[in-house]
This record gives C-alpha cells, sequence and structure tokens, in this order.
C-alpha cells in the first residue's frame, strides 16, 4: 500500500531524552505518539505528509472489488418508501 503506517518499538530510551519528550507532548496537548513521530520527521529532515483525500486509493481496488463497491453505494442511494411515508 502507498501510504502504509509501520509501527516500532523502540527500547533503552535515555532518561533525559524521554523527559524532554514527554514534557513537549504535555506543552503541546499531543500524544507521546504524535511527538515522538514529529522527533523521528525532524530528526531524518522529513516532513510529514498528511492526506486530505483519498486519491491514493484511486486505482487500488480490482476491477471485481470495484464492481461490488459501487454495488454498495447504490444500494445506500436506495430510498426504503416504506420508512419515508
Amino acid at each position: 500500500m502507498v501510504n502504509a503506517k509501520r509501527q516500532y518499538t523502540i527500547r533503552n530510551i535515555p532518561a533525559n531524552i524521554d523527559r524532554v519528550l514527554r514534557k513537549r507532548m504535555k506543552d503541546e496537548g499531543k500524544s507521546l505518539n504524535e511527538v515522538v513521530v514529529e522527533a523521528l520527521a525532524i530528526g531524518s529532515n522529513e516532513q510529514i505528509r498528511h492526506l486530505r483525500d483519498l486519491s491514493y486509493l484511486v486505482g487500488s481496488l480490482s476491477d471485481k472489488e470495484a464492481k461490488a463497491l459501487e454495488s454498495e453505494v447504490k444500494a445506500q442511494k436506495t430510498i426504503d418508501s416504506d420508512i419515508w411515508k
């Protein structure tokens, strides 16, 4: 998948780095995960890309999956006249 997220388990974090990360977490009102990911991005001289749409999904479905999705969407648009009298 193009934008797959990865998970890490990091051990033996020095106490001074832990203190800085946890202080930043508290000061910025963010989760520890958000703060660590930001620190990794800064340290690797990369930017965090926030996806604002679903363009990465375009073309990712097989023909069979696309037809099934279209069928489900069509069913969701059907008005049940017994309910909406």
